[in-house]
């Protein structure tokens, strides 16, 4: 599947953004506005002026919405509450696509209104790169990782769809050291 930088970004974005309240998890890195700043910031998105209260609690609503998409990603009895979710949260956002081309970015398309708050930017762009996703019958490439005690949110754009963990860096590589450990200690006994 071709997936464009545009896509990409606001695949990332919603990553990022589900994972400010990880599944099982009992924090949430979104606590205040600065916060929310920070993930803006993080996800270089555009478009966006003063943030408040209201924004906060707007983006924390989307964000329980987006990882009800990521749980039925991978149940296909659930494909039709997946398009419902995602049909919801763009229609709700206004979706105006428009093309762009601003801070040094070449010609791309915006689905979000001119002006719209974060919650509908988010709703709009990460929304539609998650259609894009579902139009190409790539709805199992939204995944958690498969550690126990993370749990985390990840889209799986390896070529063979074979990824399992959100970071094979920390994630993967300590199961993995730890299963050695464990056969290690048996062959031992």
């Amino acid at each position: 599947m071709l997936i464009n930088h545009d896509t990409r970004c606001a695949l990332d974005a919603v990553v990022d953004l589900v994972n400010t309240a990880p599944e099982g998890a009992d924090r949430d890195d979104l606590a205040d506005v600065p916060a929310l700043r920070q993930f803006v910031e993080r996800n270089d998105i555009s478009d966006i002026g003063t943030l408040g209260e209201r924004d906060l609690t707007a983006v924390r609503a989307l964000r329980a919405r987006f990882a009800e998409v990521f749980a039925a990603a991978g149940n296909e009895a659930a494909a039709r509450r997946t398009a419902e979710l995602l049909n919801a949260m763009i229609a709700a956002a206004g979706t105006t696509p428009r093309l762009t081309d601003h801070d040094g970015y070449d010609w791309h398309v915006h689905y979000f209104a001119p002006g719209a708050s974060l919650a509908d930017h988010l709703a709009a762009d990460c929304g539609m790169a998650l259609a894009f996703l579902v139009v190409g019958g790539e709805r199992e490439r939204l995944r958690r990782c498969e550690a126990p005690d993370c749990r985390h949110a990840f889209v799986d754009l390896s070529r063979n769809r074979s990824r399992r963990y959100c970071d094979s860096r920390t994630c993967g590589n300590r199961l993995h050291v730890a299963a050695y450990r464990a056969r290690r200690r048996e062959a031992a006994s």
